[in-house]
């Protein structure tokens, strides 16, 4: 890691790979990293945080997209994707809850109700699953 005068920060390279030793301080596939002028002093860039998320496949956003389309009566040409929020698309909490077991049944798993509560994006469902399948 390397910080110039100005007020930027380059990276090389991070390399993360989730073993078992990481599953007992975390249950998500998120990493967040907090950086302050006093542990780098010469630092001066205001971002508190720096986060990395491990993401589905994109196959598997795909099909969740899909699901959604179909449990929410969207067109076809429906733009959903990863970003996008049940409640922007329209969906009530019945109707999360709908995609919740349309997910289930596609995808052969059991979404525990406190996890199915944390789903608020297309992304969100898509990496439960994939969490959930590699379990």
């Amino acid at each position: 890691m390397a910080a110039t005068a100005g007020s930027s920060l380059t990276i090389a390279s991070i390399c993360f790979k989730p073993n078992q030793a990481f599953n007992r301080f975390s249950s998500s596939n998120t990493v967040s990293v907090s950086f302050n002028s006093r542990s780098f002093p010469s630092l001066k860039v205001k971002a508190p945080r720096f986060h990395v998320a491990c993401q589905a496949k994109p196959e598997t956003v795909e099909k969740v997209c899909s699901i959604v389309r179909k449990q929410l009566a969207l067109a076809d040409d429906a733009a959903v994707t990863g970003e996008s929020k049940f409640a922007a698309l329209g969906a009530d909490s019945l109707d999360t809850v709908e995609i919740v077991m349309g997910l289930e049944e596609e995808f052969g798993i059991s979404v525990e109700e406190e996890s199915a509560q944390s789903i608020a994006t297309v992304q969100d469902a898509a990496d439960l699953i994939e969490k959930l399948i590699s379990a």
